[in-house]
């Protein structure tokens, strides 16, 4: 609807971030622990990098993305559970 005015829009889908708004979980070392075991990258994210991300989105060279959704997530949206075995 909006290309051909040239205006972009995309979208940033981040994971568990250090935050104000994540601090039941980043003030909890148990939790924390388990969360980060979850991520691929066996880390939570920060708000550098989703700002990097966003930083890079603004870019003139980056002009030609428009309608993604970028998932900013330590790799955690590509992890497949595994099932559990019965014993």
């Amino acid at each position: 609807t909006y290309a051909p005015q040239n205006i972009r829009i995309n979208c940033l889908a981040p994971g568990l971030v250090d935050t104000p708004a994540a601090a039941t979980i980043t003030s909890s070392p148990p939790a924390l622990k388990a969360s980060e075991s979850m991520h691929a990258l066996g880390r939570i994210g920060t708000p550098a990098a989703i700002a990097a991300a966003l930083d890079w989105l603004l870019l003139p060279e980056s002009d030609w993305i428009t309608g993604q959704v970028i998932g900013i997530d330590g790799g955690l949206s590509t992890l497949r559970t595994r099932p559990k075995v019965a014993p």
